[in-house]
């Protein structure tokens, strides 16, 4: 019932509906721009810029993704930072990563995520409201270490 270590978990499997991939960005790969698909789209490489879809996006584990993202489901098992506004559900799976914000209906947070953000969860995501809202990327602080350049004497 529960997904355990060594289950065949098909991660295209969004509300009991079947969605074959149609896009793939694959460990090694660096691409930077704008997509817009239909259906499902996977990255388990690095993506920036902007995607659009009515369609699913799955972040795989080992993808990053540094984008607005406005789709009908994300499914996050990688990282993404940005905006992400999803109309129907977002999934946020160990061990995956969001630094950023999170609009949708549904939320779903498991055990072992790191989000760092904001979220809002009020009814469906309305298409003019959020078109001109971007999000602008952040630097993580360095560690006290590193900035002082090690121990002082």
């Amino acid at each position: 019932m529960f997904g355990q270590k060594g289950d065949s978990k098909d991660d295209t499997a969004v509300g009991g509906s079947h969605r074959s991939i149609t896009g793939y960005i694959g460990k090694g790969m660096e691409v930077e721009g704008k997509i817009d698909f239909e259906g499902a789209i996977r990255i388990e490489g690095l993506f920036k810029g902007d995607i659009h879809s009515a369609g699913t996006l799955i972040v795989g584990e080992g993808g990053m993704v540094e984008a607005n993202i406005k789709v009908d489901t994300v499914i996050v098992t990688g990282e993404v930072k940005g905006l992400i506004e999803a109309r129907t559900r977002v999934e946020l799976n160990s061990p995956g990563k969001v630094y950023g914000e999170i609009r949708t209906p549904n939320l779903i947070i498991c055990e072992g995520v790191t989000f760092e953000g904001t979220s809002n969860m009020t009814g469906s995501v309305p298409k003019a409201a959020t078109a001109h809202k971007t999000y602008t990327p952040f630097k993580r602080p360095e560690s006290k270490v590193a900035a002082e350049g090690g121990e002082g004497g």
